[in-house]
Parts: C-alpha cells; sequence; structure tokens
C-alpha cells in the first residue's frame, strides 16, 4: 500500500484514480511565446495512465501549464495539474504518488513542489526516490 505524504501544502485533487483508459491534453507555452494546447495521441495517452508522473516531465522546463484528462466515454475535461506563475495550484493524488525527485529537480525545482523538507518527510535519498509517497512494507509473520 502506498500512502501520499504532501507537507508542501500543494492542492490536490483525485480524479485519476481507477482510470484505465482516457485522454489527455496539455496547454503549454510555445518558443513565439503564446499558449497552445496540443492533445496526447491514443498510444500516448495509454501510457500516461500507467505512468502518471511522465504526464510532468515530458515538456521543456518552464513551459508546461495545465493538463486536463477525459474519462473514456466523457466529453468533458477535467484539470488534474495547474500552475499560476511558479506556483503549482493543484495536482492530482495519482500524479503526487509516482512523482520522483528527480522529476521535480529537473523541470518543477523553481516552483512549491520542491521542498528538502518534503524530501525528509518520504526519506527520500536519491533522484529516483518517490517525493510524495512511502511504501509500506506488509510483515510477514514468522
Amino acid at each position: 500500500m502506498t500512502k501520499l505524504i504532501n507537507t508542501t501544502g500543494v492542492h490536490t485533487v483525485d480524479y485519476l484514480k481507477g482510470y484505465t483508459k482516457g485522454k489527455f491534453r496539455f496547454v503549454t507555452k510555445c518558443r513565439a511565446g503564446f499558449m497552445t494546447v496540443s492533445d496526447a495521441n491514443e498510444r500516448s495517452n495509454e501510457y500516461y495512465i500507467n505512468h502518471p508522473e511522465t504526464l510532468l516531465n515530458g515538456h521543456k522546463k518552464g513551459a508546461l501549464y495545465t493538463i486536463e484528462f477525459c474519462p473514456d466515454g466523457g466529453d468533458y475535461y477535467l484539470t488534474v495539474f495547474a500552475t499560476k506563475g511558479k506556483t503549482v495550484v493543484l495536482i492530482d493524488e495519482t500524479i503526487l504518488l509516482d512523482l520522483t525527485v528527480g522529476t521535480i529537480n529537473q523541470f518543477w525545482i523553481n516552483t512549491n513542489l520542491y521542498s528538502q523538507t518534503q524530501y525528509q518527510a518520504v526519506g527520500a535519498k536519491t533522484w529516483a526516490d518517490r517525493a510524495y509517497s512511502i511504501t509500506e512494507q506488509l510483515e510477514v509473520a514468522a
């Protein structure tokens, strides 16, 4: 069982939990300086569902502003990640549970996701460690 620990106070939502299919949409700032919206292709959508951390590390640093998710069969999008300036306004718990120290240090170090106190709270020591979750070990009776 994986437990979420959030000492940074980043607001969380829980939309992705339990979904095995859906579509993702990204709002990014392009090189010309204006915002653009792009939809992930079908193959990428499946990968993002299985590896939520990759939603945050697939764009140039500072370019990603919003990620939206449309559940399979739905005709609406839910915001699962949003930034305002250098502040992460909200993030889905599924993404936080999968997020590693390396992704934060490489792409989001100048935001409120980065926190040495947070890393200490979960016992993260390397870039490969999870930044917001502890995997609880089940004790085996001898």
